[in-house]
């Protein structure tokens, strides 16, 4: 027996905070490799040192504090107290993107790096307790896809309206651009998660919160080892981290290839619009069409992953045109792409509760911590290998208001970084999803 159908107006509050989210999500991950290495002077290799090392306390961070989560929900019949903590991720926000004017290279990386892991640690104090909600709700299979359908169309919001305005509101180049760019983006995420804690306080209301059971002697080394032998939810794990990977490259990629290939900046602004309103206006379509489907979660999640996959070996060819039928076809594949992310995040997310719901003594606040980590990472490796191609391919740094030249090499580097390797890691992702059988063993649980 399941609870009440959640309501559209509870719905909506509850997804509002996925626009903060969307707002710190695109932001570091579009502008942050671009910012330290063509603004603040910093060797590529060093710059992607400065985002991948914050993410290691992340992967520590995240399952303990899924553990404690479980542990605040058991004590006051909710998840809300970590939430509170991660509405200060606004001020990280700021303070990344406001070097001082006296630092530079090694100073200004170690200034951007300590800012990136407070923010990481703050979103993640919001993200783990709210995306566990769905799991504490007492509601159907398809009733958890609509949840996240919402979730999905609010944060899509917030990857457009980040993903649009951060490159325009930054496109003067200064340190002073990217500092104001903050603030105001800033402001939008203190907003949401306000917002959203009200969200969670009704959405639970409506529906009935089912608090994780006590079990004695338990600890979060033994949640997680319940949780990584999971052998629907581990192939599940796996996949999503190459499709984070993957997605995260390509939004690292995007202000270089635009800046040094179509040598007009302008266009990050264009390129992330044509590939986000496509998936903001997708996702009904995909919930519709899983819902049709029935068992359809996996088989989109596998669609989405081939037609991305495809998707970054077609931007090469588009890429090496000439005039505008390079601009014209780069569009084109990249507004296909945008409605294949809107089935990643959707399916994968959708499936998560239904991972905790499948199995038996798990707890939602270590899977969704253990799955949080793992998308921080994807968050991190993605640029990262992204800075090692570039430090490959010979790319000299530069600082703000002045582009170097760049070799033949870099610039080979640069392109088949956006190209061909994003290819090969979503098809990595789709290999190990094919080994999920979630959906076909669904009965009984939903």
């Amino acid at each position: 027996m399941t609870g009440a159908e959640p309501g559209r107006r509870a719905l909506t509050l509850y997804a509002a905070g996925s626009v903060g989210m969307g707002v710190w999500v695109t932001v570091p991950g579009l502008l942050l490799l671009y910012f330290l290495t063509d603004v603040l002077g910093v060797s590529p290799a060093l710059a992607g040192l400065a985002l991948l090392l914050p993410k290691a306390v992340d992967v520590l961070a995240h399952p303990l504090l899924g553990s404690r989560s479980d542990r605040q929900a058991r004590r006051d019949g909710h998840r809300r107290r970590m939430m509170r903590v991660g509405l200060l991720l606004g001020a990280a926000l700021t303070a990344l993107f406001s070097v001082p004017p006296g630092l530079h290279g090694g100073a200004a990386a170690l200034w951007v790096g300590g800012w990136f892991t407070a923010g990481n640690l703050l979103f993640a104090a919001f993200q783990v307790p709210y995306l566990t909600t769905p799991s504490d709700l007492d509601v159907g299979y398809h009733a958890r896809t609509r949840v996240f359908m919402f979730r999905m169309a609010l944060l899509t919001v917030g990857l457009l309206a980040a993903g649009v305005a951060a490159p325009a509101l930054s496109s003067g180049g200064t340190r002073a651009d990217y500092a104001r760019m903050a603030v105001l983006l800033a402001a939008a995420v203190a907003a949401s998660g306000a917002v959203a804690l009200l969200g969670v306080r009704r959405l639970t209301a409506e529906c009935g919160f089912k608090a994780p059971a006590e079990r004695a002697g338990h600890s979060t080394r033994a949640d997680l080892r319940t949780a990584l032998r999971d052998p629907d939810f581990r192939p599940l794990l796996l996949s999503y981290l190459f499709t984070g990977t993957t997605t995260h490259l390509f939004l690292a990629a995007l202000p270089y290839v635009t800046e040094h290939v179509f040598h007009h900046s302008g266009l990050t602004a264009l390129f992330m619009g044509l590939f986000l309103a496509p998936a903001m206006l997708s996702g009904p379509a995909w919930t519709a069409w899983s819902r049709r489907e029935g068992n359809g979660k996996q088989r989109g999640l596998l669609i989405s992953q081939a037609v991305f996959a495809t998707g970054s070996l077609l931007l090469l060819p588009a890429a090496l045109l000439d005039g505008g039928a390079r601009v014209t076809a780069t569009a084109a594949v990249v507004m296909a792409m945008g409605t294949a992310f809107a089935g990643l995040q959707l399916f994968a997310f959708a499936m998560l509760p239904d991972a905790v719901a499948a199995a038996e003594n798990a707890e939602a606040g270590a899977y969704t911590g253990l799955w949080t980590a793992t998308e921080a990472t994807g968050t991190a490796v993605g640029p990262y290998l992204y800075s090692a191609a570039l430090a490959l391919g010979g790319f000299a740094p530069s600082t703000g208001g002045t582009h170097t030249a760049q070799s033949d090499t870099a610039l080979t580097a640069l392109l088949t970084g956006f190209t061909l390797l994003p290819a090969a890691l979503m098809a990595l992702a789709l290999a190990l999803q094919r080994r999920c059988a979630l959906d076909t063993r669904r009965g009984g649980f939903g």
